[in-house]
């Protein structure tokens, strides 16, 4: 059967695949050509470069042009701000040479990882046609937890960051409970070969360099309990004793920061010092989600007489006022907040609520619905329901994240935040994220 450019297979599809008669076959002789803006394409044209060498055995040097150079045999890369859809692309391929006129720097790097999936499967001759392709939304994320799983190793984030990448996500995250090596607060990680700031810098270029928004992640209210379970920070707990779930269930020992005590509040500020500046994102993930014992211990008295959620509240504005004042937009899990939706009209304008629903038929529509006419900025967060599991449960990973996709559109998400959780025994590989693009 002869190959077509609609029947090629392109993470993610684009929006429009057009095929038209003929084919290009890349010469000994093809080059990449950068009009008008040859320093900012640069990075681009060495992709491709690389691309065609290694898929088309093709040597290929580049150049730059004014536009109207006459480009036949080429490979031709332009960036055209006239464009007004951000991220956006077009490939023009005809037995003449190919064509990537992007909007921005953005949609010329994705145009040349489409163009680097229709090389690894054609090779040296192109079927003609041509692509169009625009985002949804204008955040799509991945967060992987590396607190109740194993931390990975440079080599693998770098080749985890290349794939998200080739897929066309633009930013990343690390859920951190206690894997950040804080040299001010050694205790926590001793045992849990944390990340370190050098590391944490080095992968932040690399995802840099492929337009992937590296952005820092530290729970900062529940899910506490390495820390809190350190004699040092056993004072700052809700619940030092333990408490009862609403399953019902015991667990034994602290969980959640006690947010009556000043100290904690001075405790969170430390770690951001110390954490915010190793990431050029302005970005922060607080979390400040399930905080199971709120009210069942320290702040028993003042959630009775205020409510729980009001207590949360309070505590999760002074630790926005800590990312403010480190000049971060505060990015927080939405479980609790949504719980009391009156509540939602005193979040500050710039802060952003992930909602996360895991579940087909949670209700993603009802809560976006409620945010957005609040006001609230937001993402929608589904899951790669990879955790608890042996196998995955891939039905409801993809029923989910459609869900989820549509309800943020049709609502206003800024953005959409998949995520990799490690909860409970079973496998924590990427293989679920592989149904977010296909």
């Amino acid at each position: 059967m002869t190959t077509t450019l609609d029947s090629l297979v392109l993470l993610p599809r684009p929006r429009t695949t057009t095929p038209c008669p003929g084919r290009l076959v890349l010469a000994p002789n093809c080059h990449v050509v950068c009009l008008d803006t040859g320093s900012l394409l640069l990075p681009v044209a060495e992709i491709i470069q690389a691309d065609i060498r290694r898929y088309a055995g093709r040597a290929c040097p580049i150049s730059a042009a004014s536009s109207g150079t006459e480009c036949d045999g080429a490979v031709t890369i332009r960036v055209d701000a006239a464009n007004g859809t951000p991220q956006a692309y077009r490939i023009s391929i005809d037995p003449n040479g190919i064509t990537l006129n992007a909007s921005d720097a953005a949609g010329a790097f994705y145009g040349a990882m489409t163009l680097r999936q229709i090389l690894r499967q054609c090779h040296r001759e192109v079927p003609a046609g041509t692509i169009d392709d625009h985002p949804d939304l204008a955040v799509r994320g991945v967060m992987l937890d590396i607190s109740r799983d194993k931390v990975p190793t440079m080599e693998t984030l770098y080749a985890f960051i290349d794939q998200l990448a080739e897929w066309k996500f633009n930013h990343f995250e690390l859920y951190t409970e206690h894997t950040f090596a804080y040299r001010r607060h050694p205790e926590p990680s001793a045992q849990a070969t944390p990340m370190t700031g050098e590391q944490i810098m080095r992968l932040d270029a690399y995802a840099r360099r492929r337009h992937i928004e590296l952005v820092p992640n530290q729970n900062c209210f529940g899910h506490f309990h390495r820390w809190l379970d350190v004699p040092h920070y056993r004072h700052l707990a809700e619940s030092p004793n333990g408490f009862d779930y609403p399953w019902g269930s015991h667990r034994d020992g602290p969980y959640s920061l006690d947010p009556t005590n000043p100290r904690s509040l001075a405790l969170v500020a430390d770690m951001l010092d110390e954490l915010l500046p190793h990431f050029h994102s302005r970005k922060l993930n607080v979390g400040c989600d399930e905080v199971w014992d709120l009210g069942l211990g320290k702040s028993r008295a003042d959630c009775d007489a205020r409510g729980r959620e009001r207590v949360y509240l309070d505590f999760l504005l002074e630790v926005h006022k800590l990312a403010s004042e480190r000049g971060c937009t505060m990015h927080f899990w939405g479980d609790i907040v949504i719980q009391k939706p009156e509540l939602l009209k005193e979040l500050p304008d710039d802060a952003v609520a992930l909602k996360w629903d895991y579940e087909v038929g949670d209700p993603f529509a009802e809560h976006t619905a409620l945010l957005a006419d609040a006001g609230v900025r937001f993402y929608v967060c589904p899951g790669t329901s990879s955790w608890r599991s042996f196998l995955g449960r891939t039905d409801n990973c993809l029923t989910n994240i459609a869900d989820a996709l549509a309800q943020g559109a049709a609502h206003g998400a800024e953005g959409m935040l998949v995520t990799e959780w490690g909860d409970g025994d079973g496998p924590s590989d990427f293989d679920n994220i592989r149904g977010v693009v296909e």
